[in-house]
């Protein structure tokens, strides 16, 4: 199974500098799902203050690539086919809590479902969806 530790090598080895910039850090990894946390930043907030709903989506799509690399037992190429966020609450001042559990996982395709709750909240401010190509 895949470690914590072993899941940060892989988001530090395989994403963008913009992706990384967003602090994401792994909280958790089990075997069909991961946790990330997105760090509180006035950088990624918006007009009025709270946290950006592109940040949240990156943040998203970034844990869905670790919770099916943890399904997998390791990365492998992958690329998004589709995702459908849905914003519920804004976010001011607070981590945020990636939660993805994979629903359906294929030889060719992967399915997630992703919830996002500022740390300390019972409530989601986000949840997601997302299809997966599995390229290798």
């Amino acid at each position: 199974m895949l470690t914590p530790a072993d899941a940060s090598k892989i988001l530090h080895d395989n994403f963008a500098p913009w992706v990384l910039a967003l602090g994401l850090t792994v909280q958790e990894t089990g075997d069909r799902h991961a946790v990330l946390r997105l760090p509180w930043s006035d950088a990624l907030a918006r007009d009025g203050g709270g946290l950006s709903g592109q940040a949240l989506m990156a943040a998203a799509d970034t844990a869905t690539v670790i919770a099916i690399s943890a399904a997998r037992g390791a990365y492998g190429p992958m690329t998004t086919v589709q995702q459908s966020t849905s914003f519920q609450r804004p976010v001011v001042g607070a981590d945020v809590l990636i939660d993805v559990r994979i629903t359906k996982l294929g030889k060719r395709m992967a399915f997630a479902d992703i919830t996002m709750t500022p740390d300390g909240a019972e409530e989601p401010a986000a949840k997601a969806s997302t299809v997966y190509a599995l390229l290798g």
